[in-house]
Formats: structure tokens, sequence, C-alpha cells
């Protein structure tokens, strides 16, 4: 048996309904990672494209929820600080540095934290720990789909839900997809919608989950909303874990920072799922320094909201419509395949998101700068003439 397999996990794989030729394929996801088709938000927007290769400089992209206000100054100085101790993987301890800093802001133990080079690594090693052949993903449509790809290719059925009529999770019908659910999905604001659940119907779900069942609860957008947080959660002790990234919010997905928050042993459940490997630590650092940096978090809401509204003003003026969104992308009504509209928006040199099969008519617009919205605005009148 391959040793990414030890014998512990092997016996954990068959009691939760794995036959050993479903090995190979756990095996694929632990080893392969970023190179699997649904690895995560940058590979699932590329492959949507249908662009590849370099991207001019004067397009304008807002196809894949990136910040155009990149990180913070203090986030970049401490990057720049630790280059010159980069020929040590961890220099002196910025790991528990960075852990504290987020104790210290979350309300919770250093124990309740596992950090990774992004989100999307813990979001497969979740699915691999706790959905199986016996055991089901119950998730929104449309929704996010790494883990519900991830959770298809090593043989778990996938359950999606539509969204409610306020695009909110319909978590009582989520429920009742299947009684023995391992594993529920809430992305909240939810991605494509950027639409918040409030928090009474995840406390619903939470009480009325199926025993040993876990809530994944991936808050990637929260910085942007006014959505309650899940931390509280966490810190009660809840079957859930939450997964933030820096990629978004903070401007930093080129630096690759993420993390998980659960109790102490359902992150140990997760950990055997995934290849290991050093963090950047230029990451790290310029991730502690985010945390720290007094009142960035509401002034990009702030940023951002001025922006989105500006633009579904415009869209009003228009007659276009939209999902009402709380986050950094909205999702556009265009009346015809969404991929068509996209593809002549290229031709413009604005690049935009893709569509989800439950809204083949819509597509996931990202909200850039003031001026790159301006230019979205004009070849969109143009496209759409």
């Amino acid at each position: 048996m391959p040793q990414l397999l030890n014998r512990e996990v092997q016996e954990n794989l068959l009691a939760r309904g794995f036959s050993r030729r479903h090995f190979s394929r756990v095996i694929s996801m632990i080893g392969a990672g970023a190179a699997l088709p649904f690895y995560n938000e940058a590979a699932l927007a590329q492959s949507a494209s249908g662009v590849y290769g370099a991207i001019p400089t004067d397009v304008v992209r807002i196809n894949g929820n990136e910040n155009p206000l990149g990180p913070c100054p203090e986030a970049v100085e401490a990057a720049n600080k630790i280059t010159k101790y980069l020929n040590r993987y961890q220099p002196t301890n910025e790991l528990e540095q960075f852990k504290t800093a987020v104790a210290e802001s979350e309300g919770l133990k250093t124990e309740n934290i596992a950090a990774f080079a992004g989100s999307s690594d813990p979001l497969h090693r979740i699915t691999l720990a706790f959905t199986s052949p016996t055991r089901s993903l119950v998730m929104a449509d449309p929704g996010y789909e790494a883990s519900s790809r991830a959770a298809s290719f090593i043989g778990a059925k996938v359950h999606r839900i539509p969204l409610k009529a306020d695009y909110s999770h319909d978590v009582k019908a989520m429920l009742a997809a299947d009684p023995n659910a391992g594993l529920f999905y809430i992305c909240n604001p939810n991605n494509p919608s950027g639409t918040i659940t409030p928090k009474e119907d995840i406390e619903y779900l939470l009480a009325n989950k199926p025993a040993g069942s876990i809530l994944l609860l991936d808050e990637a957008y929260i910085h942007f909303s006014t959505a309650e947080m899940g931390s509280p959660w966490v810190a009660q002790g809840k079957d859930v874990i939450v997964l933030r990234t820096f990629s978004k919010a903070y401007g930093m997905a080129g630096l690759r920072m993420g993390m998980a928050l659960g109790r102490p042993d359902l992150l140990a459940k997760m950990m055997p799922y995934g290849a290991g490997g050093f963090l950047p630590m230029t990451g790290v650092v310029a991730a502690t320094a985010s945390i720290k940096a007094a009142g960035l978090v509401p002034a990009r809401r702030k940023a951002n909201a001025a922006t989105r509204e500006s633009v579904f003003n415009f869209l009003e003026q228009k007659k276009f419509s939209y999902v009402p969104s709380t986050t950094n992308f909205f999702m556009l009504e265009v009346n015809r395949p969404g991929r068509e509209v996209a593809d002549a928006m290229m031709k413009e040199k604005v690049m935009i998101g893709r569509t989800w099969p439950f809204w083949p008519t819509k597509v996931r617009v990202t909200i850039g700068s003031a001026d790159e919205m301006k230019r979205f605005q004009t070849a969109l009148l143009k496209v759409m003439a």
C-alpha cells in the first residue's frame, strides 16, 4: 500500500465505507493537490474562462474575485523584512505568532487554529476526512464546487439543494436530503451568489444535523459582509470547522495563506489527508501583520461596498438584473449563454468570470477598482447593445 496511507488511515477509510479500489483516488487527492482540475478558485476560474497563457497587461481582470487593493502596507513591510531570513523554513517562531494573533482576534485558543497555504487545501482535507461512499456531502446549488468535485472524485454522494428565494441556504431542505450525511457545506457569504445565510439558520442546522456529521463553514468572503462570523461556535466546541483565507479582503491571493478553525479533535481528523509541507513564511508574517493592522477590514469593507453600490446603481439604471451580493463579486443576468457574453467582453479587454450549471445565463463579475468597473460598464453596454 502506498506510503501516503498509513495503517491507521487505511483502517479509517475502510471503516467509513471505502473499498480498497477507492484508495488510489484518495491517494490522488492527497498527492496531486493543486494539479487536480477542481483544486481552487484560480483553477476553476481559468478552466471556465477558456483563457490560458499570458494575459495582456491592459486587460481588466475581474474574473477571479481578487482584491485590487492588494496587501496592506504592513503586510508588504513584514514580507519584505523576512526575505533576508528565507534560508530557514521558519526563521524564529513566525507560525506561533500567527496563531496567537488569530486566537486573540477570534476569541479562540491557539489549539483551535491550523494554518495552511490558502483555504483550498483544508477544504479538500475536510472533504476526505468526513465524506465517504456511505456518508454524503450536502451543499447549496449554486455553490462553490471544489468540495463537491472532490467528494464525487472519491466516490461520495453529493446532494445539491437550491438556494431559497432570498438566496440563503435552505438548511431544512439540506437536513432532509440525507439523514446520514457526513458533511454539510455552507459558504457564507455564498459563492457565487454573494448572499448571506442568517445566523439562526446555521444554528438550526447545527442543532438538528445527524450525529457524527460536521458543518464546514467557508468564510472566504466574510470580511466583505456584515454576516456574523462562525468563530463563537468553534469556541463553544460545536461540530463545525470554519475556513478563512487571506486571499480576498486582505488582498494576498499570491502569497497563499489561509486557516481552519475548529476543535482540536476535528482538526486532527483532517490532517492526514494532505501532503503536508512548509508554509511560505512571507505569507505567514504578512497575514500576522494584516490581522494586527488597525481598522483594515472595516476600511476595505467600506471601500468595496462603495464601488459595488455604484455598479449596482448603474445596472439598475440600465435595466440589468443581478443578484444582490454583499461581497466583492456578483452574478449578472445576461439572458443568453453567459459564456458567450464573457467571450465578447474579453474582446473588449474586460475579463469577467464564469457561469454555474444552475444559472447558465448569469455570469460572475468581480468588484475591481473604480476605474476597472467604469471600463466594465462601457464594455457591457457595447456587448449587450
